[in-house]
């Protein structure tokens, strides 16, 4: 690890990995909105009798950390850096649901559900509630991972596609170009295969919940622009100045 960019790579992808994993485990959960700020539901009505509020699931939260984490690997480790975590990072978000759906098969212990009953609902078994919530996440294992890899794959090489016809220059381009693309296939294959196929969502809940999650995903792309731009000058500067440490010195420096 003497290398600057070895130690930058490293970094780089604890920070992926560990944002993706818990964007996986957490994304189970769907939030409002707008109760979150204390406003009135959107209720925006489209055809077919399409009613959209603001419903996100609790992954999208930390997913822009996702993005722009995936983009800076891509743009200076390029698409073996940015495959090779991602595979890595699915291989251990597998891993992660495995020992979940274990922990659930656990038997309880006797006082741990008698500490944790409501006196307002005595019927309230801890456990159970530990096993449907985690056993719903395992219901969505193969919609994530399936989600996860195309996303990141049509990232990858929209990345670089972009790349190639704009130039070095214009990073906000290629970046949210390519967030763009994959989340489109990202927010709705996820939904479809974990809430539809295995679930018991309507295609109309799965439409209306895929729009406002890459709704956000959009929106937060674009404002992410600026953060992304000052990383890359900070990672710049970083490697250059290990440049300048390695090039050899003249007599009298």
């Amino acid at each position: 690890m003497q290398s600057k960019k070895q130690r930058l790579y490293l970094i780089l992808c604890l920070i992926f990995l560990t944002n993706a994993i818990l964007a996986e485990i957490i994304g189970v959960k769907i939030f409002s909105l707008e109760k979150y700020l204390g406003t009135d539901p959107f209720q925006l009505h489209l055809p077919y009798n399409f009613i959209l509020d603001f419903n996100l699931t609790a992954g999208v939260v930390i997913w822009p950390i996702v993005f722009i984490t995936s983009d800076i690997i891509n743009e200076y480790f390029g698409k073996k850096g940015l495959k090779m975590i991602s595979y890595l990072t699915a291989g251990l978000i597998l891993y992660s649901f495995v020992i979940i759906y274990f922990s659930t098969t656990l038997p309880p212990a006797d006082f741990w559900i008698a500490i944790n009953k409501q006196s307002s609902d005595s019927s309230f078994n801890i456990n159970s509630a530990f096993s449907m919530i985690f056993r719903q996440g395992l219901g969505i294992i193969t919609g994530s991972l399936v989600a996860f890899l195309i996303g990141q794959i049509i990232d990858t090489h929209t990345f670089h596609y972009l790349k190639s016809v704009s130039g070095s220059k214009n990073l906000w381009l290629r970046s949210t170009g390519s967030t763009v693309v994959s989340q489109f296939i990202d927010s709705f294959v996820v939904l479809a295969i974990a809430f539809y196929v295995f679930g018991n969502w309507t295609w109309q809940q799965v439409i209306a919940v895929g729009l406002i999650n890459y709704l956000y995903k959009f929106i937060i792309a674009v404002l992410l622009t600026p953060i992304l731009y000052l990383a890359h000058n900070l990672i710049d500067k970083y490697l250059i100045d290990e440049q300048k440490e390695s090039e050899p010195k003249t007599i009298g420096e």
